[in-house]
């Protein structure tokens, strides 16, 4: 038994002794000798630093989305495939480095990348080092990346490269802005939401760092380390996606009728400050960067508003307790001299520095002062603030709403407006919105005192920040921001009863802005475009800010634009109008009231049906019947993906917004699904299949879909390109 025991040990001794020989050597002839043992490789050329490699490994900018989870940005990661000729590129041990089976290697390459044989062999037959295939072999998604890859053929390699896209073209571009590549090859936000949120959205690269011999090979057994890509966070808007596009339908509405120069509008929460819509004309496609302004007209072009800013000047005379609005006032022009303070007072004519009217120089003798706003009369303005109050008062007031100073939303570059104070003119023109300059942003901040209860409520568009790995990790989440109290909640509502009236009143400015849906509140404008101290321009600005629904206003809605003067420009309201109605319809506010259109006696009016939005159910992991049943309440199309009993991935996504009538997609696969026929779908819809499949997609155009090229009822694959046409 013993001399058994010592048999074993000597063996396991003699082993082990053998091992760390064989270790030692490979050190020594690795160290010393500058040889691989394995490969027999000579190692003398690249045994010090020089043959490290380092390599990067892009992390992907974070997504972008709608509050309804619809993608605005993503990166798209795509791949060039190359291919190595030259038979004396050195191999590693065994293994074949260049393309020896040309014609094996085209028959697949060409079946994959669906391109002619013979033009796919021609390639590979040309007497160079490396050759690229042409377009076929450029932009390939990672699925047909990985489908080549998997065939292990010789000498087939590949380069990959981030392109930022933007799957709803000009949506709010203005204000999502775009990132571009800079020359690292990383994906820099150079404008809007991109640039300010960067730091958020870029990730963190990641590296690989090998030694290699000098034809690339890795030999066994050398230095290697490996640090994985960060991808960056995600953004959330408060941008809804129906009342988004209504804003930019409205736009071209207004183009094509009143020949608008530049246009702009917003709609808002009244009491939380989100944006739900935001945008400019002209803008621009992000995808082809045709920008011809990089301002964001809602911060940073202050103008002069018009009557949209005696609301103000009634406020304050309101809550400051002096006010009644069945009192009389003359309603004829108003001339003026000055006090010693340099304050307007009124005077004869002959007497007077000049003297202000009303449009159409409008004299309607004594009038209540109600009748001042609610026909929008400037002198019964002027009689408000330098009788009742006091342009210092005014003034106080006015700076109190937030006017010309920073509102600081969202990292939005902004303008604070021009303050001309000093002469009675200047002080008489603010009162009625001329003469000074104010921006969109901040008459959202301060209208929001005037429709909510007093409290005014900064602006904002990014409701979150989060973490693409963990769901439930949020690294920012917004909160609403009370920014002052300008006036009372009784004097804010007593400022809606007459806001109300100028909508609803037969003699309102604002009647032609009356929709079926619900009733609302709201102010005129129409300003004199000023160009170098002169307003003989031809050009005006025509503006509503309007709230709803007026029994609860929640939602405000401001829409203006410049245009060669027009006076129909506050009657023929049809743009102002699609974007009031829709947003109504979205928010759920409307009553079913029947739409008023032309028609003859044998037509009959269809009811509006009742759109109710609600957070979108979590269905992902789900069984397809569980999700089925969760929506049967719903009144929402729904369209399932593949094959599978499980649903993998939804549109809307988790807690975003689904409204009756609209498409949901259930994905229960992730390679595979049948086309639908996309005739007829918006972009929105069509930006929903994408983002639910990740397949490749390429739209063209704005409206409805017009063509596929992928007929309905095929089943579609993975790195199949689906090219959509909306006219």
């Amino acid at each position: 038994m013993y001399r058994r025991t010592q048999h074993v040990l000597r063996i396991v001794f003699l082993s082990t002794l053998a091992i760390m020989v064989a270790i030692v050597s490979n050190v020594f002839l690795v160290t010393i000798a500058k040889t691989h043992v394995r490969s027999g490789t000579d190692l003398s050329e690249y045994a010090d630093s020089r043959n490290m490699v380092h390599e990067i490994s892009k992390a992907l900018r974070g997504n972008i989305f709608t509050r309804t989870g619809n993608v605005i940005a993503q990166d798209n990661r795509t791949y060039n495939i190359y291919c190595i000729l030259a038979e004396d590129r050195l191999s590693s041990g065994n293994t074949i480095t260049y393309v020896q089976d040309k014609e094996g290697t085209a028959a697949a390459l060409s079946r994959i990348l669906k391109m002619d044989y013979e033009q796919c062999l021609s390639y590979l037959n040309q007497d160079v080092w490396q050759t690229e295939l042409g377009t076929a072999g450029r932009n390939l998604s990672q699925a047909t990346m990985e489908e080549i890859m998997a065939l292990n053929l010789p000498g087939i390699e590949f380069t990959d490269s981030i392109q930022r896209i933007y799957p709803m073209g000009d949506f709010a571009s203005n204000l999502i802005g775009f990132a571009q590549s800079d020359e690292s090859g990383s994906t820099v936000g150079k404008m809007g939401t991109e640039l300010y949120l960067n730091t958020y959205l870029s990730g963190h690269d990641g590296s690989r760092d090998y030694q290699a011999d000098k034809n690339g090979h890795i030999l066994p057994g050398m230095k290697e380390t490996t640090v994985s890509a960060i991808n960056g966070y995600d953004v959330y808007t408060t941008i809804d996606d129906e009342i988004q596009e209504a804003l930019e339908e409205s736009f071209e509405i207004s183009r094509q009728r009143f020949d608008t120069t530049r246009a702009w509008g917003a709609v808002m929460e009244i009491y939380t400050g989100k944006i739900l819509a935001w945008g400019q004309s002209p803008s621009f496609d992000p995808n082809v960067l045709n920008v011809q302004d990089y301002n964001n007209y809602g911060a940073q072009l202050p103008f002069e508003p018009g009557s949209t800013l005696k609301t103000f000047t009634y406020a304050a005379a309101i809550n400051e307790g002096v006010y009644d609005g069945e009192a009389e006032v003359y309603s004829g022009p108003y001339c003026f001299t000055n006090d010693e303070y340099n304050n307007p007072i009124r005077s004869t004519q002959e007497n007077s520095w000049g003297c202000i009217y009303n449009a159409g120089r409008r004299d309607l003798g004594m009038i209540g002062y109600d009748y001042g706003l609610i026909m929008s009369l400037n002198t019964v303005t002027a009689e408000v603030q330098n009788t009742l109050i006091n342009p210092d008062i005014h003034l106080d007031y006015m700076r109190k709403f937030g006017f010309f100073s920073p509102v600081s939303t969202d990292g939005l570059p902004e303008e604070t407006g021009i303050l001309n104070f000093r002469w009675p003119g200047d002080k008489l023109a603010l009162c009625y919105g001329q003469g000074s300059t104010v921006t969109m942003l901040q008459m959202l901040q301060a209208y929001s005192a005037i429709f909510g209860e007093g409290n005014m409520v900064r602006p904002y568009y990014i409701e979150s920040i989060k973490d693409p790995y963990d769901a439930n990790h949020t690294i920012y989440q917004a909160e609403t921001k009370i920014t002052g109290t300008p006036i009372t909640k009784e004097t804010a509502k007593k400022t809606q009863e007459i806001l109300y009236r100028v909508i609803n009143d037969e003699r309102g400015t604002a009647t032609y802005y009356q929709i079926p849906e619900c009733e609302l509140m709201g102010k005129t404008g129409t300003a004199e475009v000023s160009v170098n101290g002169g307003y003989h321009t031809g050009y005006t600005i025509t503006s509503i800010m309007a709230a709803l629904p007026a029994d609860n206003p929640q939602v405000m809605v401001y829409y203006c634009f410049e245009s060669p003067y027009n006076a129909n420009s506050q009657v023929e309201v049809q743009a102002a109008q699609n974007l009031l109605r829709k947003t109504a319809i979205r928010l759920g506010y409307s009553k079913g009231q029947q739409v008023q259109v032309e028609q003859s006696e044998e037509e009959e009016v269809e009811p509006i049906t009742e759109i109710i939005s609600e957070d979108m159910p979590n269905l992902t992991n789900h069984s397809v019947d569980y999700a089925l049943n969760k929506l049967e309440d719903k009144n929402v199309s729904i369209l399932v993906l593949g094959n599978g009993n499980t649903v993998i991935s939804q549109y809307p996504s988790v807690n975003g917004i689904v409204s009756t009538g609209q498409k949901v997609f259930l994905a229960t696969e992730t390679n595979s699904f049948t086309m639908p026929d996309l005739t007829g779908w918006t972009r929105k819809e069509v930006t929903g299949l994408w983002s639910v499949t990740q397949f490749g997609f390429k739209l063209e155009g704005d409206g409805v879909v017009t063509y596929q090229n992928i007929p309905p009822g095929t089943i579609v694959t993975r790195g199949t390109e689906i090219e959509v046409v909306f006219e």
